[in-house]
């Protein structure tokens, strides 16, 4: 998937959460809905995304991705 649209939808989601939990409590409620509901290799997109610099994600989604844990590998 195109990592632009990855990271537009991260800050769409950090959006969100940052106006319902907060700017403190954003980043945890960002990683649990992406850990959730994205598709493992979207997780590990961003993930890689975020070493590299996290170009063009807001403060909150980028919190978030640091406390991303990488999908486990598929046999």
């Amino acid at each position: 998937m195109n990592i632009e649209h990855l990271v537009g939808m991260a800050n769409d989601i950090g959006a969100f959460f940052v106006g319902e939990a907060g700017e403190a409590n954003a980043p945890k409620e960002i990683a649990t809905h992406i850990t959730r509901y994205w598709d493992p290799r979207m997780r590990s997109q961003i993930i890689l995304h975020g070493k590299a610099g996290g170009e063009g994600l807001s403060p909150s989604a980028a919190a978030a991705v640091q406390l991303l844990v990488p999908p486990a590998p598929r046999n």
